[in-house]
């Protein structure tokens, strides 16, 4: 039976069918999944995202209402090997070829570009003819599909090492998503190391829906304003059956347009235990020597033992949120005993005054508790305050 894929229908329910990663697969393909517009609901394209993860494919997820400048801006910094996009206004012939546009601008030619929607056959030849490589429309199989992605994967020109080296130094973000991607996969650099750099490197950690990556968000706006340059590296948790990863950290930090100084790369945890994922020293290093002046990194959901961030950062930042534990389990020994400092999140919800007396009656106030709100934009400005004195 053929899994139907209708990226655009709402009451497309996935198949059971299991798609199995190939055997010989030694690195997962990078697919980014955007929304581009103004469409209502993306439910056909999580479905989407969900299928890739099962068949051992990193998907990230831009999330709604994204713009085309964006959209590839983002793909530059994921270095992706595919750009998906799902449309339901019928904008294709006006989206289409500004994508192809700007992604020829930014020097990324090589990554494919992918539409899904409901697009007349008609349109077909002039969509190929701008350099869209596929197009799909609702009910077309989920295996043609994957099979698609993972043939212009396998197409995708990766740059030499002298090519990367040298835009690096010249400060190319393109040479830099490259390079990180080169560390991520094990490959030699030639004995190529980056600079020292002169970075502060900030750990953010938690348990899941504690609100991270939305904190992470607002703060690097605020470090922005004031004129630093920002770099996150999102770390989510990769399937242990297949291999893929759904990282749908960056959804929460983008904007309508690229931020100008922040940069955030997506990974997936791989087979490392403790938050953080595969190479993760060495591509902090990386983006150290590139000159910024904050790494963020963002750590998988965290449990109380999860505490490797703590090997490669300068101070680290525990979120936490009402109803997150009392003074027993703020005392327990692990992922507390850690943090730099503790941002008690989503003070919007009931009881966040009984958490934070839980959490003082545990912890003292030796380290800065500060409690923010990121959906009101309230006590950010504090933590970047006291985030910007560690300089």
């Amino acid at each position: 039976m053929m899994t139907k894929c209708g990226c655009n229908m709402p009451d497309f329910e996935p198949s059971k069918e299991k798609i199995e990663p190939p055997a010989n697969q030694e690195f997962p393909p990078r697919i980014l999944l955007a929304k581009i517009g103004l469409d209502g609901h993306d439910r056909g394209v999580k479905v989407l995202a969900r299928s890739f993860r099962d068949a051992g494919i990193e998907v990230i997820y831009t999330g709604l209402w994204q713009t085309v400048k964006s959209t590839i801006f983002a793909a530059m910094q994921e270095d992706v090997d595919v750009v998906g996009v799902s449309l339901l206004s019928a904008a294709h012939m006006t989206v289409m070829p500004e994508m192809i546009r700007i992604r020829d601008e930014l020097g990324i030619p090589q990554i494919p570009v992918v539409l899904g929607g409901i697009v007349p056959e008609t349109d077909y030849p002039k969509l190929h003819e701008i350099g869209v490589s596929a197009v799909f429309n609702p009910g077309s199989p989920m295996e043609k599909i994957i099979e698609k992605m993972r043939e212009l994967s396998g197409d995708h020109r990766t740059a030499t090492l002298d090519e990367v080296r040298s835009g690096y130094g010249q400060g190319d973000e393109h040479a830099l998503a490259k390079l990180i991607t080169a560390v991520q996969r094990g490959d030699s650099l030639d004995g190529f190391t980056p600079p020292k750099g002169n970075a502060k490197i900030l750990g953010i950690t938690g348990a899941p829906g504690v609100g991270k990556s939305s904190f992470i968000a607002k703060l690097g706006d605020k470090l922005c304003n004031r004129g630093h340059k920002v770099a996150v590296v999102a770390i989510d948790p990769s399937s242990p059956v297949t291999g893929g990863a759904l990282l749908g950290d960056r959804l929460r930090m983008m904007a309508g347009e690229p931020r100008e100084n922040f940069f955030v790369r997506s990974l997936s945890s791989g087979k490392v235990q403790g938050g953080l994922g595969p190479h993760c020293e060495e591509v902090v290093n990386i983006l150290n020597g590139f000159g910024f002046d904050f790494i963020l990194v963002e750590t998988v959901g965290a449990g109380q033992s999860d505490v490797a961030v703590r090997e490669l950062s300068d101070e680290i930042m525990l979120l936490l949120m009402p109803g997150a534990g009392d003074a027993v389990q703020f005392s327990k020994a692990g992922i507390m005993e850690i943090a730099s400092c503790f941002v008690l999140n989503k003070c919007d919800l009931a009881g966040a005054d009984a958490t934070e007396t839980q959490l003082i009656n545990s912890v003292g106030k030796d380290r800065p508790i500060f409690r923010a709100t990121t959906i009101r934009d309230e006590g950010v400005e504090e933590i970047a305050d006291w985030v910007t004195k560690l300089k």
